[in-house]
């Protein structure tokens, strides 16, 4: 018997290849790293980009330390520019006031009032970390849907919009009905899916341009811009019946729970956030106080 004493070479060996693939250049944006609105973003395309307290403002920052038009970041060529507007409290490059205007650079921190956002030169790791950070700041984290903070911040541009160029909007307030006998009897577990699937119908029915949002335990928003009193009650019909046909798992057990809903549209009287959401809430009431499971409107 013979052996073969040549060694085995048993290195796995490495093909070079031409290397990852370069990342898709995208928008370089901005980031509010500090202060009110924390984890917000925008994009900084060709158009540029408003930064100010007024809710007509491409980037809004709801604070009394920021001005209505504070400053704007603009792209020129392969870079982009800041101008400060004449802000009472002037813009900041890197703690610096600035003067007329000046070139970003990657990494920059501008103070806007008591904000600061971060100049980001093109989409990166960092960034989406920070929208992760902003998206976990206005959802509900049960649900999914804006939180009740959010839900107030978009509702008070959305009211601006809608008087300013005399468009409808509605809202809807929904709640669950006898929802703490459930919380009761099956647990606050079983409670939470509830809120889950019901969060899931309203979310059906909203439009693209529609807010959804959970502003309270077992209580929904549903606002719809350039949408009638009629049409949305129609929207909120559908829900009603979508949620009285659904089939609720509980302990084992299919059940079928019903919703309120209360509707109200802005007009003169009702022309603010909330007054708008008094009324719908009456609204709401009334439904309640009429046997549950309806739609009322106001008034």
């Amino acid at each position: 018997m013979t052996t073969d004493s040549t060694p085995i070479d048993t290195t796995q060996r490495t093909l070079f290849s031409e290397g990852p693939l370069r990342p898709i250049q995208r928008a370089a944006c901005v980031v509010v790293i500090h202060g009110e609105g924390l984890g917000r973003r925008a994009d900084i395309h060709d158009a540029p980009v408003l930064i100010g307290r007024s809710h007509e403002a491409d980037f809004t920052i709801l604070h009394n330390s920021v001005s209505r038009q504070h400053c704007r970041i603009l792209r020129d060529g392969t870079h982009c520019r800041i101008e400060d507007l004449g802000a009472t409290n002037p813009t900041r490059i890197n703690g610096r006031k600035l003067e007329g205007s000046a070139e970003l650079a990657d990494g920059d921190q501008i103070t806007v009032g008591e904000s600061i956002l971060k100049f980001i030169a093109q989409d990166s790791v960092e960034a989406r970390y920070h929208e992760e950070i902003y998206q976990l700041a206005v959802h509900d984290p049960l649900t999914d849907l804006h939180n009740r903070r959010h839900f107030v911040e978009m509702a008070d541009r959305e009211i601006v919009q809608a008087l300013r160029h005399g468009r409808p909007l509605t809202l809807c307030i929904i709640d669950v009905d006898l929802f703490k006998p459930i919380n009761d009897r099956y647990g606050h577990i079983s409670g939470d899916e509830v809120l889950r699937r019901i969060g899931a119908l309203v979310r059906q029915q909203a439009r693209s341009g529609d807010i959804a949002a959970r502003i309270g335990g077992e209580e929904f928003a549903l606002l719809l811009p350039e949408c009638t009193l009629e049409d949305a009650i129609a929207t909120a019909e559908r829900l009603r019946a979508s949620v009285e046909a659904a089939r609720f798992p509980l302990d084992g057990e299919d059940q079928r729970l019903t919703i309120s809903i209360g509707v109200a549209t802005l007009a003169d009287g009702c022309a603010s956030r909330g007054a708008l959401m008094a009324a719908a809430d009456a609204a709401l009431y009334r439904a309640k106080d009429e046997g549950r499971n309806r739609v009322c409107r106001h008034p």
